[in-house]
């Protein structure tokens, strides 16, 4: 399953799809399936101003720990409660109804710099 046309990818492998001044965040299909069952998810809570690098937060596995990394800067507007509620959604619908946080953003310029859909999901395919 190719991942979304309309998102980012940073190394680490989270998504970042920008909708006016709103980046929505998550982590990609690529990631979740190495993860396998994500069992928890905690992210920085609604008004955190985030800096590009800082960490948003992070996941927990069965199998790991990993840290969310955010590309841009501005400020968390917005935490997906039904992740909070379910993780499993993330593993399930990664690029929808398992999305992490919704930053506010002034520069979204950064995102240029990080991997289209097609660069990514042939340097990270999912069997």
């Amino acid at each position: 399953m190719p991942s979304p046309d309309n998102c980012r990818f940073a190394e680490s492998h989270e998504w970042f799809r920008l909708e006016g001044d709103i980046v929505t965040v998550g982590i990609s299909l690529f990631a979740a399936t190495e993860l396998t069952d994500i069992t928890y998810v905690e992210t920085q809570p609604v008004g955190t101003a985030i800096n590009p690098g800082d960490c948003l937060g992070e996941v927990e596995s069965v199998k790991t720990t990993s840290d969310i990394y955010c590309a841009v800067g501005g400020t968390i507007v917005e935490v997906n409660e039904a992740v909070d509620a379910d993780p499993s959604l993330v593993n399930t619908d990664p690029f929808g109804a398992g999305w992490l946080v919704k930053i506010q953003t002034a520069d979204p310029t950064p995102l240029d710099n990080l991997m289209d859909q097609q660069t990514y999901d042939a340097k990270y395919p999912v069997d």
